[in-house]
């Protein structure tokens, strides 16, 4: 930008503390020049400075609304959940402990005899194999009397570990890697609140300046109003002007107040989105340190380039990517059901009586066992093409997202891109418009008073001038909101979050 043309910008913001030329001064009489003394930084809608050091930027509020934004807490919460489902499919590889205490009570009754003797009785010796029976040494046998003892308390305590070989190689290891990669979907939609945290804090800072600026451009529009309306009145007392002259000035005086108050409510509003997007306290005062006439650097990226920098920057890619990754692998998970199933049981048993001991004997006994089975069912298998249809619809849909994901962010690029490009223009063009709308209304007022226009040809170099004050104020603020936006398209406000 020329210096001229900067020149003219800056006098947008140093007329507000000079307001205007002095209501009753004459065209040919200027007003004195010791009243305003060297410039000092421009005066605020409400006559405190525009801007000073070390107050708040646009880079500090967003940094603000990070640290305290309710949907980046969240975010993060939602976070942990996603860790805490990935410590779970981690637990499924570990084998399968189980332990079980029993004790059970058997209805007691009187068992049958084991041998039917039909009154034969049976002997025993305790001769040895092989060596001659003394038949006065043997011993009655009562066998027909009783069958094997009944133990009616029953204490088992048992220990089983099952290890899931199939589902190793089938399900488990899928679903953990799915979760993994929610967990990583979830953290890149950390990013991609805190970063929109960011540039939200960043656009309201924005439009709170936005708004300031155009308090101060009502009420330079109100000092006009109220110079034209002094010159009316003087020269309708020197009889050089009709009474409508007047008339229409002090109309111009009430449209202008009006705008005054409905542009300061404005300022109080964009205040207050500052203040909740950096959960700023009443008592804290806000005063902006941002210079909005700061030169600003050029465009000079490609629009192709743009786009490639934000499909390796933006969150939102990531995490929809990661996203498709997760699917991915729940759809292998439901098609596992069309196989059967391959496990190793093992059981450790401390019984009394233990049942693999015969006959049974009221004592503790440990036993052990191991067992490789193969199960399958064919309701498994019928349900396993529907169950993989689920997450398959739910892929080609985040699938499709992703794509629409993309072509919004390349449109996002090109118009933050087009609007920096015209913003850039607009600080140029709207110069020169301000500074030949300042002096159209210069030669304007001083014909006015000097009989030479009508009221309405000064009314309208004064509407001309209030659009070119505001049309400079938006084109400075337009350049800064497209590059936020830029910024924020491309993925560069990822790099400039707090913390990394």
């Amino acid at each position: 930008m020329s210096p001229p043309l900067r020149t003219s910008i800056l006098g947008l913001f140093t007329a507000i503390a000079l307001v205007a030329p002095s209501a009753g001064a004459a065209p040919d009489e200027p007003a004195p020049a010791q009243g305003r003394g060297p410039a000092g930084p421009p005066a605020g809608p409400e006559g405190d400075p525009l801007y000073v050091a070390g107050g708040l930027t646009a880079d500090t509020v967003g940094t603000r609304a990070v640290a305290t934004s309710y949907s980046a807490k969240a975010s993060v919460e939602a976070l942990r959940a996603a860790a805490a489902r990935v410590d779970q499919a981690w637990v499924g590889f570990v084998p399968r402990l189980t332990g079980l205490a029993r004790y059970t009570r058997l209805s007691s009754f009187t068992p049958p005899a084991v041998f039917d003797t039909q009154g034969v009785n049976f002997v025993g010796t305790r001769a040895l194999p092989g060596q001659p029976i003394d038949p006065t040494k043997v011993f009655p046998v009562p066998l027909s009397q009783g069958g094997f003892p009944i133990v009616v308390d029953n204490y088992t305590l048992q220990a089983t570990i099952t290890v899931p070989v199939s589902d190793y190689f089938l399900r488990i290891d899928q679903a953990h890697t799915a979760a993994t990669h929610a967990t990583e979907a979830a953290r890149q939609d950390v990013v991609a609140v805190r970063a929109k945290a960011l540039t939200d804090g960043k656009l309201a800072y924005y439009t709170w300046m936005r708004a300031r600026g155009a308090l101060v451009v009502a009420k330079q529009a109100l000092a006009d109003q109220v110079t034209h309306l002094t010159d009316a009145k003087n020269l309708f007392t020197a009889g050089r002007t009709s009474k409508a002259d007047v008339l229409r000035a002090e109309t111009g005086v009430a449209g202008a107040e009006l705008t005054v108050e409905r542009t300061r409510n404005l300022v109080e509003l964009s205040e207050k989105q500052i203040r909740l997007a950096m959960h700023a306290p009443d008592t804290e005062t806000l005063v902006p340190g941002e210079p909005l006439e700061a030169p600003l650097p050029p465009m000079t990226t490609a629009l192709k380039d743009l786009e490639a920098e934000a499909s390796s920057s933006r969150p939102e890619l990531k995490g929809i990517d990661a996203n498709v990754e997760a699917v991915r692998q729940q759809v292998k998970i439901a098609k596992a059901l069309y196989l059967p199933q391959v496990g190793v049981v093992g059981n450790a048993i401390l019984a009394n009586p233990n049942p693999r001991r015969f006959p049974q004997k009221e004592e503790f006994f440990p036993t052990w066992d191991v067992s490789a089975q193969l199960s399958w069912s064919p309701n498994d298998a019928l349900l396993a093409g529907p169950a993989a249809d689920e997450p398959g619809a739910r892929l080609a849909q985040i699938e499709a997202q992703r794509g629409q994901l993309r072509d919004g962010i390349s449109l996002e690029i090109m118009q933050a891109h087009q609007a920096i490009r015209e913003a850039d223009a607009s600080i140029a063009a709207t110069a020169k418009q301000l500074a030949s709308a300042t002096e159209a209304y210069r030669v304007a007022r001083e014909l006015f008073n000097a009989g030479v226009v009508t009221s309405t040809t000064l009314t309208d170099a004064e509407t001309e001038l209030w659009r070119s004050r505001l049309e400079a104020l938006n084109a400075m603020v337009d350049a800064r909101v497209a590059r936020v936006r830029l910024d924020h398209a491309v993925g560069r406000d990822v790099a400039k979050l707090p913390g990394g």
